[in-house]
């Protein structure tokens, strides 16, 4: 048996060994390096010694919001309120080690938060949410890192502004619902699945409010905006809960406040993954999958967000698919240690950036100091005292602030594909589970895109008197009834080559006409669909005595029509290559193959040659 002393001895050995472990750690994270796929923190060329100081103060700024944050995240998503304080350290400890940029902040977001409880709140058991998160965080890890393996953090910029805008003002009046109960001192009403069941479910209790509860909820709020107009530097959130927890500390306990007990505010460190062990392991993945999915994509698009908005600040380059990678490494850590999923912050790392902080170490103090705040909360039990109006309040204002009016408005006058693409994002949000809503807008947006961009020009074009190509007028004659040249311009993929061929086919109902000539020097991304549609409309020419030549085709749309056997049912004799040098020389040519059709030899033709290209 070993004496105290030895065991003192043995444990302080080891404690001394971790310390000069992590400070080796420390120092080779400190050191900038030039390469673009470095996974280390990037300096801006000082001494950490020199930037610790930024760093530092950046970090106490950071955890000042991102503990209380934490708190109210958690809340909003169902979860004890330890899951938000943990995923707030857990992630911005982690994330550093891998991500691409130096400013961003991850931890649990609003809008992570909202998806989360809008899933569980229409699920059998609305409680389990805290026993499904480390299968549901483990799942949104490995979405996030295979997808920076395969870089498709680039993709995400063709979502369009509309379905976030839309999303987090649907998700904000969901979370203001379901959070209005609490202010008022009563229970939220569990039975509601969407936005105007809780509401409705709400108000029919309104009756049944802790009058006490709703005073201390509403001058929280008011003493949260006054405080956050007039003093901008200091960290509002904190200080709000802080106050109201002191006063409802001197309050008598005959007025009944709720506060959170110990179930809603504790846990251990080490969450129950018996999920991930389970006999029904993989019967959870496939009922886990669209929420697994839609999380996944939304913290890649808050990950875009916040990196591309200080990129453009700091001069910084992005990295997205390294910050991808550095989002999912953290969401494993935080699936272990009793986490939520974790995303890019704008809030949080628009102080980290605003604090003067140089390197990645922002982050990590941020951690340590969130860390610190974690053990006296739990050492004091100050659970306890926090109201729950009063949190909920903070949360609504929260909710509320993140409406963005001006871009609202935008989404709204702009176009009429952005108002409708902003309406269905957001009406969905209000019926319907938050991860399916994001993909309903986005596939909104994605179908009306494509809407718009499947109407190729046609333009019919006659040679003129003096042989220049000039577009017909409409109820004009052409010179040359048996020829009809038709100028096309535009998308030619799957969407367009339906709306393609019946425009050309209705062309053809003249029966004077005997050739149609295509321009498509300006035609793009022909595909399959563009090359069966153009097969259907050879063969319906050809029943009715026609010929159909094309003219001014560049080198990709040939490599397509070449591949596919087009050549072969066009024929490579109505095929004429198009020359950037003499544009016109390819319609020449082919003007003459429809004359040896019909003929005829009446049209005389000139091509223009721009002198600055060379003649091909």
């Amino acid at each position: 048996m070993r004496s105290k002393n030895s065991f003192r001895h043995y444990f302080s050995r080891r404690t001394v060994r971790v310390l000069r472990s992590a400070m080796q750690l420390l120092r080779r994270m400190s050191i900038a390096t030039d390469d673009a796929g470095s996974l280390r923190p990037v300096s801006d060329g000082g001494k950490f010694s020199n930037t610790i100081s930024n760093d530092l103060r950046s970090g106490i700024n950071v955890a000042l919001l991102a503990f209380p944050q934490g708190m109210a995240y958690a809340l909003v998503a169902g979860l004890p309120i330890q899951f938000g304080i943990t995923c707030s350290i857990v992630a911005a400890l982690l994330s550093p080690l891998f991500s691409g940029s130096r400013y961003p902040i991850l931890g649990p977001t609003n809008a992570t938060a909202f998806m989360i409880f809008s899933y569980f709140l229409a699920y059998p058991d609305p409680s389990s949410a805290a026993d499904h998160m480390p299968l549901v965080i483990i799942m949104v890890a490995a979405l996030l890192i295979i997808g920076s393996v395969l870089k498709v953090g680039d993709l995400i910029q063709y979502v369009s502004r509309s379905v976030i805008i839309g999303y987090v003002a649907g998700a904000a009046l969901l979370i203001i619902a379901n959070q209005f109960s609490y202010v008022l001192g009563i229970d939220p009403a569990r039975e509601g699945r969407s936005f105007f069941t809780i509401f409705v479910g709400t108000v029919s209790r309104i009756s049944e409010s802790n009058f006490a509860s709703v005073f201390l909820g509403l001058g929280t709020f008011v003493f949260y905006f006054v405080l956050r107009r007039s003093f901008r530097t200091l960290p509002t959130f904190a200080l709000s809960l802080f106050v109201a927890s002191l006063v409802n500390w001197f309050l008598p306990n005959s007025l009944s406040i709720d506060t959170f007990n110990d179930q809603q505010g504790g846990g251990g460190l080490f969450p129950d993954i018996s999920i991930l062990t389970g006999s029904g392991f993989f019967d959870k993945i496939a009922e886990l999958s669209g929420i697994a999915f839609g999380l996944a994509f939304l913290v890649a698009l808050e990950i875009s967000v916040v990196s591309k908005s200080l990129v453009s600040r700091s001069g910084d380059e992005l990295k997205m698919n390294h910050d991808l990678f550095g989002s999912g490494i953290a969401n494993v850590g935080c699936a272990f240690l009793s986490g939520m999923v974790a995303s890019g912050s704008l809030t949080r790392s628009a102080l980290n950036y605003s604090s003067g902080a140089a390197t990645k170490f922002s982050s990590v103090f941020s951690a340590l100091f969130c860390g610190m705040g974690l053990w006296v909360f739990l050492k004091v039990d100050f659970v306890n005292y926090i109201p729950k109006s009063a949190l909920a309040s903070l949360v609504i204002a929260v909710a509320i602030s993140l409406i963005n009016w001006k871009q609202l408005l935008i989404c709204l006058l702009s176009t009429r594909s952005d108002a409708v693409t902003f309406l269905v994002t957001f009406i969905s949000a209000l019926i319907m589970p938050l991860h399916v809503a994001i993909f309903i807008g986005a596939g909104t947006a994605v179908a009306l895109f494509l809407r718009q961009a499947a109407r190729p020009e046609l333009v019919e074009y006659d040679f003129g008197s003096s042989g220049q190509l000039n577009e017909i007028k409409s109820g004009a004659v052409r010179s040359s009834p048996a020829i009809s040249i038709v100028h096309v311009e535009g998308e030619l993929f799957f969407g367009a080559a339906e709306l393609f061929r019946s425009q050309i086919q209705a062309t053809a109902i003249d029966p004077n006409l005997k050739v149609i000539i295509l321009r498509m020097k300006n035609a793009r991304h022909l595909d399959a669909t563009s090359v069966i549609a153009l097969e259907e409309l050879v063969g319906f020419l050809k029943r009715n005595g026609r010929e159909l030549i094309i003219s001014g085709v560049m080198k990709d749309v040939y490599r397509v029509l070449e591949s596919s056997g087009a050549v072969d049912f066009i024929g490579k004799e109505n095929i004429f290559p198009g020359s950037f040098g003499n544009p016109n020389l390819a319609t020449k040519n082919a003007l003459k193959r429809a004359q040896e059709i019909i003929g005829s030899s009446d049209i005389d033709v000139k091509i223009y040659h721009d002198p600055s290209r060379p003649a091909e």
